[in-house]
């Protein structure tokens, strides 16, 4: 049954010239990134996220934050895109994909050579002041915490400084969030890979693909409610299913 889903699949990406993909953390499982909800390894299970990755947390207690986003951020820097990663990016270089939404932070949609990317909750690139918006390179600055753990501050002004990440209790990148929009009503094949969606806005993405009656392909290990949508769903590992879509040339 599987095979034939995937077979199916497969013929709706081929005719595809206008597909967006939607990814979220599952994505970047396979290359060895923890996800946040998964029972037993998620990241949420390991902190209390209102404490450490609020903004209100953050301006409360610097350090709690660093000390957890050290941890996780060198895990990211290590990681590498896997085979979903690289799929994506033959896709759009093939002309059948225009724009990754993602989720996440860890740049490996850049690193596997993805184009158009419209990153929803930021990214570690940067961080900036939240005194005076002095932007700086987030990577030796979480390089300096982990060696001095001192919280890093603004050289113009002396404010805190948080990577240019989305933590809770603040606002979506408002022009990130209406390309999303724009990119996924007039697409013609949405891919839902590696997202639970169960965190707004971004889960409610997928209603503008549901109300223009765009076909839905869903990769992902767990249950989402766009599923009830579309019976074109692939249980699999994201690294496997997601490459098995791409005509062959």
């Amino acid at each position: 049954m599987e095979d034939e889903i995937a077979r199916r699949a497969a013929a709706v990406v081929r005719t595809s010239r206008r597909a967006v993909a939607l990814t979220g953390a599952g994505i970047s499982t396979p290359s060895g990134i923890s996800d946040f909800r998964s029972p037993g390894s998620g990241l949420w299970n390991q902190v209390d996220p209102e404490r450490v990755a609020s903004i209100q947390g953050f301006r409360r207690d610097p350090t709690a934050f660093y000390s957890w986003f050290g941890d996780t951020a060198r895990q990211i820097y290590a990681a590498a895109p896997n085979p979903a990663h690289r799929a994506l990016a033959e896709m759009e270089a093939r002309g059948i994909l225009c724009a990754v939404v993602t989720q996440n932070i860890d740049g490996l949609h850049h690193k596997a050579g993805s184009r158009r990317i419209l990153e929803l909750h930021g990214h570690m690139l940067t961080a900036s002041c939240l005194h005076c918006g002095h932007q700086v390179g987030a990577p030796p600055l979480l390089e300096r915490y982990a060696r001095e753990g001192l919280v890093p501050r603004c050289a113009e002004c002396g404010g805190l400084i948080k990577p240019d990440v989305v933590l809770f209790g603040e606002m979506l990148p408002g022009d990130v969030l209406a390309e999303a929009h724009q990119e996924i009503a007039r697409c013609d094949l949405l891919l839902v890979v590696g997202s639970s969606l169960t965190v707004a806005p971004a889960a409610d993405l997928p209603w503008l693909a549901v109300q223009a009656h765009t076909p839905i392909i869903v990769c992902n290990r767990e249950r989402t409610w766009v599923d009830r949508y579309t019976d074109l769903i692939l249980r699999t590992d994201v690294a496997q299913s997601l490459p098995a879509l791409l005509p062959a040339e």
